[in-house]
Formats: C-alpha cells, structure tokens, sequence
C-alpha cells in the first residue's frame, strides 16, 4: 500500500478537535489531584498515587483517543495503491508446437513437458480469468478461444499436434486477432500474403497487397478501428508465448510485437530448451541441429514492456509459470481505504473499554 491522498481533505480539519481533548483530559487530572487530597485514608492515598496505577489510568483514554483520530482520519475518506487480485483478465497462451519440440533433452521430451507445464498453470489461475490457447508451427491456429472453462482447456492441450516449421510471428498475429476481434487483423493476407505484407500499415494500403480481404462486396474491408495506445497499458490480457527454436517462416514477429505494443499488449516469452542448441533425430532418421533464438523472443518482450524468462528444464518451466501466475492475477490500483480506519477505530475503542473493565472495574 503507497500513496495515500484523501477524497474529502476538508474533513480532516477535525484532527484539530485532538489538541482539545488532550487539554480538557489534562485540566480533569489536575482537577482529581486536588480532590485526592482531601482523602481521610493514607492507604487510598498510596494506591491513587502509585506509579503502576498512574499508567494504567491513563492507557485506556489515549486508546480512546487514537480511535477518535483514526475516525477523523476516516471521515477524509482515504484512498491508497494496493495490490489486489484482477477482477477480470484474459491470458492467450502461444505455445510453440514445431517437430523441434520433439526433443529429448528436456525429460520425457519437451511437447510432453510443456504441455504438463501450461496444465498446471491453467489449473492454479483464479476462477475468473479467461484462458485462450494458440499454437503454431507452419502456421497458427486459436485451438481454443479465451474461456474460464478449464476442462476445456485441458482438453486442447491434449489434442496438441507437431508440425514442420516455426512461425512465431503467425502465433503472435493469431493471439492478438482473438484478443481484438474487432480490429480487423488480416490474418489471411498476413500469414499467407505476399512477403511484403506490412501488418501495421492502414488497411487500405493493405488492400494492394495479394491475397488481402476483402468484405465479399469488391470493396475493401472496414479498416482497423483502434487507436494506438502506449506499451503496456492495456491490463486486462496478456500473452504469454513459449518457443523452443527459431522462426523459419510467416510475418516477421518484430513487427508483429509492434502490432501488440501498439494495442498496450504486454507479451511475455518463454524461451525453452537449450541455449547452445542440441541435436535431435525425428520420424524417418532425419537429423536437426536445433537452438533457442534469445534474441527474438527477449527483443518481443521489450517492445511490448514484458519480460522475457528462460527454462532449460521441466522444473524450470513449471517455476517460470508459477512466477507468471502470481504477477499476471494481481494488479495495482487506487482504493478507498476508509473501513481499514474504521475497523482500527473499532478495535482501539474496545480494546480501551475492556482495559478500563479489568483494571477499574468500569468502562472507559
């Protein structure tokens, strides 16, 4: 909690009634001195003037107090960041699902592993926030679109399927048009286009370019309805994208991450596998030397204001994700905290009361 301001600083002019009372409790004691004087007992005398009762006497008032300036307090209305846990948030995985993910360096293999990874992740997420799952290889596919149904989610985890090839600007274009349904994203003509093909460029420029859509009456489609907005302040979704390799084909996925920064998207990476690269022999003995592109994935990670992490192993993946977890279902924001001081004012009045019950015999 940081940053405390009042809504109502008007009314903490009532602080000023402290002083006050702090002078009309000092004139009463004096007041009870003159009185103890007159007292016909020496003992009484004694206990009214022993030091341990003159502490006590004075706790269960300066409790009152405190819950009076904790009541003033709150009468401003005081307001704070806190974290908190999202009310709302939509996750699109983009799980890579190339032949290299065949490998066996990650034990039993690493499809196998990332698949028990993204299970695990999903099945710890709040019950509220909205899962989808993209996969890509030669292309990319929203094998399932964002739900809370996590049967569901498991389901298409299972029905993963290896392919040749590693377009990871594909899985990046197809997370963001289901994110923005509305946006007009052109994934035909950015996928299977011309390699000139500028995601980012108006949509009627577009329209040039071969194999762009069109609204089945020979007029170009609507053009995308969105304005740009800073890095990283869209919250309410995230994508998480996990690679194991290199792109070999589809859109650039720079340009891609442009299009997600440009929508406030953060996307964060996950590089899986080996750094130094591995070798691996598939279905029909053919052998392939594979590697981690970290520069791609850490270079995403930084236009679009995420974060970029590295697993090397299946312990590692499942720590990246529970990292994730916990960062992605919270969020900052500006509070009213005024029950927080009600509720100490609270305490602090009954706590006074049952002192003055125990030690006085009366309340406060």
């Amino acid at each position: 909690m940081s940053g405390m301001r009042f809504l109502w600083p008007g009314m903490l002019w009532l602080l000023l009634a402290a002083p006050l009372l702090v002078a009309a409790y000092v004139w009463l004691q004096r007041r009870r001195k003159a009185q103890v004087a007159v007292f016909s007992s020496l003992s009484l005398v004694r206990e009214a003037m022993s030091t341990r009762q003159r502490i006590r006497r004075h706790v269960p008032p300066a409790l009152l107090l405190a819950a009076l300036l904790a009541l003033a307090l709150g009468m401003g209305r005081p307001s704070a960041v806190v974290t908190l846990p999202m009310n709302q948030k939509t996750i699109l995985m983009a799980i890579d699902v190339s032949l290299s993910m065949r490998a066996t360096d990650v034990d039993p293999d690493r499809i196998t592993a990332a698949k028990a990874a993204a299970k695990s992740f999903i099945q710890e997420l709040p019950a509220n926030v909205r899962v989808g799952i993209v996969t890509f290889a030669g292309t990319a596919s929203l094998v399932q679109r964002p739900t809370s149904d996590r049967e569901a989610l498991l389901a298409a985890i299972d029905r993963f399927e290896l392919q040749r090839a590693t377009a990871t600007g594909s899985g990046l274009l197809v997370s963001l048009a289901a994110l923005f349904p509305d946006h007009g994203i052109d994934l035909e003509a950015a996928i299977f286009g011309s390699p000139s093909y500028d995601p980012r460029a108006p949509r009627e420029a577009r329209d040039r370019v071969p194999g762009a859509l069109s609204d089945g009456r020979g007029s170009p489609a609507a053009k995308d309805q969105f304005t740009p907005v800073p890095p990283g302040s869209h919250e309410s979704a995230v994508i998480i994208l996990l690679s194991d390799g290199r792109r070999t084909t589809g859109p650039d996925p720079l340009e891609a991450a442009k299009m997600a920064a440009d929508r406030g998207v953060r996307v964060y990476t996950v590089g899986f596998g080996t750094v130094e690269g591995t070798s691996a022999t598939f279905d029909g003995g053919w052998t392939a030397f594979l590697r981690l592109d970290e520069d791609t994935l850490k270079a995403i990670a930084d236009i679009t204001r995420a974060e970029y992490f590295y697993a090397g192993t299946a312990a590692d993946l499942r720590k990246v994700y529970e990292s994730l977890n916990n960062r992605l279902v919270l969020e900052k924001q500006e509070t009213e905290i005024t029950a927080l001081f009600a509720a100490v004012a609270a305490a602090l009045t009954l706590m006074a009361a049952l002192l003055s019950l125990r030690w006085f015999h009366r309340p406060a």
